[in-house]
Formats: structure tokens, C-alpha cells, sequence
């Protein structure tokens, strides 16, 4: 079994380079060998350009739809023609996916890989992925272009108005003893005078229905094979079943505990042939409803063992001494030690995916977010470092960078990627498996409905969790000291790309996250913004400097977890809301971005020729 995993995570490597290979075409200029761009412009019914094409190759390989967004302003679309094209784009995009995920199911079949009963778990996997797919358009229509969009009208773009407006009106999902949940898995829908939550299965009765059957078939078929290598059999169909009786739940109190189930029955699964299900929640801020995600994620069979748990833990108690009164949330304390003591971690690959993830995959992952759930089964964490690499090594240089960054920075950061590839893999555990140990920090299953008061949690918690896996290298880095460098360079080059996620909804918490890291690098001076020109100065000084900062400011956040505080409070430290989009309350550092985002608006689908991967490969 272990062989056949290992042939089918090789086929999936290939597969993912070939297509990542569209990139380069687009840097060569090879436009004949770009063909399925020229079908994807038809489709659009767009003039193909050469923004125009960057985007289109960035939203069929890297998922993301914000470059297309950007291409389309410039050209003067409205806000409802572009969600019109973005519809299609997506529906386009879908097409391409499931073709390429039903050549991997033919691959394994034709190869007679795995065992009948991991066989027919992909099949059922594509299966229902396809009808998810399907319902995922009109849960983005339903949901986030219909009555979100609508509600911000009616309270003038004012998500705390509307927040507050959901509470008191009792119409965010609450458990069986009334208490407000942290997540949906509901729709509001307007009656003749006034709102009403309706469960999934009545506001998406067909679509939901045939994700059931589908279900139903999956379990059929199971039901008929034996696990014979891993002997989990009944731990899928368990879950599967849980998944259907979730899925079919109408009495919308009753769905959080329906929905917890599921997870309790997915934390049971413990092979390398991981399914992934509705778990997070990043499009919809108002209600929190949960994401389309459905997906395998396979894990690599050549996984190493990981220490970043046992950094992580010293971290924590580190932390945890300094401050004050500490005894005081010993509870709390305990509640995430024991969340770490349970994690499993699966360095894996998307093998297929469907639904919510053809708008983007993740590069890593830590869930369920039940932390009732997490309580007594602990939390899995997901990462995609080899998908990850592949990616940035395939995207080309963009000019937008050249213009940012000082040459040598960019050299060096380049050097990196193509030619240190053990060290990129160490610099990922620590900042982005760092980062998913770091969501499980400081929290019990409380904390997140307190601190979401003002709907502010996920755009405080990303920081927190990628400040945690950098305090971790911060406070413990003996053994890994000689990446510092790479690390800070890490820290510098994402919180400026961040900028460019300014007005894209779904991965607002990252952005924000990003202009808190600014603020620091800024406030050091490892970052100056005169006339117009960043400077970077790393010198060991300003580094020691920097690193005293990140453990100050998140001791002062673990201190503002522990003590369950509005998110907001936190964040009004760092940054502001000026016309509807964030910023830093830094003068400077906003004028660095608002210039970073204009220039990203203006040249950022602009690929820069004056320098080439061929200077960095060896």
C-alpha cells in the first residue's frame, strides 16, 4: 500500500507541474501552448491581453480570482457585472478541475492502485464532490452576493451594526441550550416582513439532497469492501453517516451538535487517505456560515517526524510564566496543552478537491474548530509544504516586486526559493506549521464567541497564530539559528503581499494580520518608507530589536486571549478603518500601503523579464 501511495503522490506531483508549466508559458511567451487560456477568454466573453491572461492562468492555477477582479475595475466593470464574470470564471475553473481529478481516478483504477476499498473511497469522494461543486454557486449567490450583501446596504457597510442586528433579532445559530455559536450552517431568508434561519436542507433542498444520495451510494458501496490495510472501515462509514444525518438536519438548533459529530467521526480516521469536509469559515463574516470544502488529502509517505510541537510547548510555557497572575487561567492553559498533546499532523498533498476549494487551497490547515470537539479528540493539522513550493517556484517574477524591493533583497529571497531547499522546507515549519500550532494557543471553547463581540476574531487570530509559531523560533533557537535571515525575510516579504488581499473578502484576516506585522517592522525600522522607496535594514541590532517586539506584543496578546477580550480592543492598537477598508493607524505605513496597493492595481498582473530563474537554478 505504501508503494502505491507513493506512485500516486509522485502521479499528483507531475500532474500539479505540468500545470503549473502554464505559468511558464505565459513568462516565455509561448501563447500557442496557452490554448485553454484563449477557451477560458472566449468563455468570459473577454479581450485577451496580457494582464488579462495573467489572471486567467492565476485563477485556473493558483484558484485565486483577485487578479481577475483587479483587470476587470481597470477595465471599468461594476461591482455586479464583475460578480456575473467571477460566477463564470469559477464555473470554468470547476470544469477544468474535475476533469483533471476524474483522469486521477482513471489513473488509479488503470493501475490498479491502492485497494478496492481506497478505490471506491476516491470514486466516492469525486462523486460527491461534483454535486458540491454544483451547490456551491448558489450557496455563494444565496449567501455572500444575496442577503450579506444586502444587509450590509440596509446598515450603510457597517458589520458591527449588522452583527449586532443578527444577536438581537436571535438569527446566528445557537446550540441546544440557546447559546450563540461560533459558526453556521444555516442561510437566512426574508419572509414577507421580516428574517428567518432555514438549515441547509430547506434553503438548498435539491442541492443538499443530492449531496445526501450521494452520500448514501459512498456508503453502499463501503459497506461491501473490507479495509484490509488499515482496518478503518466502519470509521469511514461512520463518518459518511454522520455526514448525512448533518446534512439532513432541519431543527437549526440542533445542527451545531449534528455537525460536531461529524468531526468527533473524522478525528477516528487515521490514515494517509484523508477526507476534508465543511470546516472552515472565511467567506461569510456576518454569520460565519461554514464553507463547501470538500476534498482527499494524501498524506506523504515519506513523512518525517516533526518537532515544532515540542517548540511550540516550551514556547507556551514559556509565555505562560511571564505573565502576570498567570494561575488565574490555568484552566485555559491546560485546555490548549491538552489540544497539542492530541494533535496529529499529515504533511500531505490535495489529491482532489472540489466545491469552495477551486476559489483557493489552503497552505496549511488546523481543525476542526469545534473546541468542544478538540477537547476530548484533539485537532489534526494539514500542510501542503511540496504543493506550496511547487507554486512559488513556478509563479514568475512580477514587476510589482521589482518595483517594491531593494534588488538585493529580492536576490537573495530568490537565491532561496530555488536553490535552499531544505532550509525553505524549515522556514515553512516554522512560520506556516508554526502557524497552525499557533491557532490552538491560549484558547478554550469560550474564547471565540467572547472575543467575536464586534466580529472581529478572525482578523485578530491569524496573527496570533502566525506570531506564535515566530515567537516559538523567537524564544528557542539554538538549533536553528542559522535561519534567522530567512526567517525575518519571510516575515517581510508576506506582510507586504498581504497588501494586495486589501478588499478580497475571504482572506481579509490575513491581510489584516499582515498590517499588524508592518507595524512592527516599521515601528523597529527594520522598514522605512521615504520618498516613495522601501528600505530593509536587517542589521543584528535592528533583528534583536524585532524579535524583543514579537515577544512583548504577544505576551500583551496572550494576556488579551487569557482574558477573553473584544478582538477589536487589540486591534485598534494597530490599525483603523478609514471608507470601509482597513488600514494602519501609522501614517506612514498607511501611505506605504495605499502606494503598494495602487502600484499592485496598476502593474501587478505585469510579469518583469529583467530577471530570470535561469540566474537561480543550478
Amino acid at each position: 500500500m505504501k508503494q502505491d501511495i507513493e506512485k500516486l503522490y509522485n502521479y499528483l506531483k507531475n500532474k500539479k507541474q505540468k500545470i503549473n508549466q502554464l505559468y511558464s508559458y505565459l513568462e516565455t511567451k509561448q501563447y500557442d501552448k496557452l490554448k485553454i487560456i484563449d477557451k477560458f477568454a472566449l468563455f468570459l466573453d473577454l479581450k485577451l491581453d496580457d494582464k488579462l491572461r495573467y489572471a486567467l492562468v492565476t485563477r485556473i492555477v493558483s484558484l485565486r480570482d483577485d487578479t481577475l477582479v483587479q483587470v476587470l475595475q481597470q477595465q471599468n466593470y461594476n461591482d455586479k457585472q464583475i460578480d456575473i464574470i467571477k460566477q463564470k470564471a469559477y464555473d470554468f475553473t470547476k470544469d477544468y478541475w474535475l476533469d483533471i481529478h476524474k483522469q486521477t481516478i482513471d489513473y488509479i483504477n488503470m493501475n490498479n492502485l491502492l485497494t478496492p476499498f481506497y478505490q471506491a473511497v476516491f470514486e466516492g469522494v469525486y462523486n460527491v464532490g461534483v454535486v458540491l461543486s454544483k451547490w456551491q454557486t448558489s450557496w455563494t449567490n444565496k449567501i455572500i452576493n444575496g442577503i450579506n450583501k444586502q444587509l450590509l446596504e440596509q446598515f450603510d457597510q457597517n458589520e458591527n451594526e449588522v452583527i449586532e442586528f443578527l444577536k438581537s433579532n436571535n438569527l446566528l445559530d445557537t446550540d441546544q441550550n440557546g447559546t450563540i455559536a461560533p459558526r453556521a450552517y444555516s442561510v437566512l431568508v426574508k419572509t414577507e416582513d421580516d428574517l428567518k434561519s432555514l438549515a441547509y436542507i430547506d434553503a438548498f433542498k435539491q442541492e443538499v439532497t443530492d449531496v445526501v444520495d450521494e452520500l448514501e451510494k459512498f456508503v453502499d458501496k463501503l459497506i461491501l469492501l473490507e479495509d484490509t490495510i488499515y482496518n478503518q472501515k466502519w470509521e469511514y462509514i461512520n463518518y459518511l453517516q454522520a455526514l448525512i444525518t448533518a446534512f439532513s438536519e432541519r431543527r437549526t438548533n440542533m445542527l451545531l451538535s449534528k455537525w460536531a459529530d461529524v468531526d468527533i467521526a473524522w478525528m477516528k480516521i487515521t490514515t494517509p487517505i484523508q477526507i476534508g469536509h465543511p470546516l472552515e469559515y472565511y467567506e461569510d463574516h456576518l454569520r460565519k456560515a461554514v464553507a463547501l470544502e470538500w476534498d482527499i488529502r494524501l498524506a506523504d509517505p515519506n513523512q518525517q517526524e516533526n518537532h515544532r510541537a515540542t517548540k511550540i510547548k516550551h514556547m507556551f510555557k514559556t509565555i505562560y510564566d511571564k505573565i502576570t497572575y498567570a494561575k488565574e487561567y490555568q484552566d485555559i492553559y491546560n485546555f490548549s496543552l491538552n489540544s497539542l498533546n492530541k494533535i496529529q499532523l499529515y504533511i500531505s498533498t490535495p489529491a482532489l478537491f472540489f466545491a469552495s476549494e477551486f476559489n483557493g487551497l489552503f497552505s496549511a490547515q488546523v481543525v476542526p474548530n469545534d473546541e468542544n470537539v478538540s477537547k476530548e479528540y484533539g485537532k489534526k493539522i494539514f500542510a501542503f509544504s511540496n504543493e506550496i513550493l511547487q507554486l512559488q517556484r513556478a509563479k514568475p517574477f512580477l514587476q510589482l516586486q521589482k518595483e517594491i524591493f531593494p534588488k538585493d533583497f529580492l536576490q537573495e529571497d530568490r537565491k532561496f526559493l530555488f536553490q535552499e531547499t531544505k532550509k525553505w522546507h524549515q522556514v515553512y515549519d516554522i512560520a506556516t506549521i508554526g502557524h497552525e500550532f499557533g491557532h490552538i494557543l491560549w484558547c478554550d471553547k469560550t474564547t471565540e464567541i467572547q472575543m467575536n463581540k464586534s466580529g472581529q476574531y478572525k482578523n485578530l487570530e491569524e496573527f496570533k497564530a502566525t506570531s506564535g509559531g515566530i515567537v516559538s523560533f523567537f524564544v528557542d533557537d539554538t538549533d536553528e539559528k542559522e535561519l534567522e535571515r530567512f526567517v525575518i525575510n519571510d516575515i517581510i516579504k508576506r506582510s507586504i503581499g498581504l497588501i494586495s488581499w486589501m478588499e478580497v473578502d475571504e482572506v481579509l484576516p490575513y491581510y489584516c494580520e499582515g498590517l499588524i506585522h508592518l507595524f512592527g517592522l516599521f515601528d523597529i525600522g527594520v522598514l522605512s518608507w521615504q520618498n516613495n522607496i522601501l528600505s530593509i535594514d536587517r542589521s543584528p541590532n535592528k533583528i534583536e530589536d524585532l524579535k524583543q517586539w514579537y515577544i512583548d506584543t504577544y505576551i500583551l496578546l496572550a494576556k488579551h486571549y487569557l482574558d477573553k477580550k473584544d478582538s477589536k480592543e487589540f486591534l485598534d492598537k494597530f490599525i483603523v478603518k478609514r471608507n470601509n477598508i482597513y488600514t494602519s493607524i501609522d501614517p506612514n505605513i498607511a501611505s506605504f500601503v495605499e502606494y503598494y496597493y495602487q502600484r499592485y492595481k496598476q502593474v501587478g498582473q505585469q510579469i518583469d523579464t529583467s530577471d530570470t530563474k535561469d540566474n537561480y537554478l543550478i
